[in-house]
């Protein structure tokens, strides 16, 4: 399968190591004249619940969101070797392909 992306951002390792982190947008969220798909990224969310089953549910949703950052966001991490052979930049249209690995016997 193949899919059509845009990079979003260009961020650098939050521990310091010698990698990127590189964020993909779907090209049909960046079609001129669409909104951004996170709106309120920023905004702080109030989550009210009636008893302890919906506060665990919720409180699921909000850490789900939060480990893969905005919404419709792709991102991939590469090695500063990639990220220069790849020459990227803010804004690149880009593919990803994506193949299933075929296993033998076992």
């Amino acid at each position: 399968m193949r899919k059509e992306f845009v990079v979003r951002s260009i961020d650098a390792a939050p521990d310091g190591a010698p990698y990127v982190v590189v964020s993909f947008a779907s090209s049909n969220d960046m079609k001129e004249g669409q909104p951004s798909s996170s709106p309120s990224f920023g905004a702080p969310k109030m989550m009210g619940f009636t008893n302890m089953g919906d506060m665990m549910e919720d409180l699921n949703k909000m850490l789900t969101g939060m480990k893969g950052g905005a919404p419709g966001v792709t991102s991939i991490k590469l090695d500063m070797h990639e990220y220069k052979q790849m020459d990227l930049s803010v804004g690149d249209r880009v593919f990803i392909d994506i193949t299933r690995a075929e296993s033998l016997g076992v």
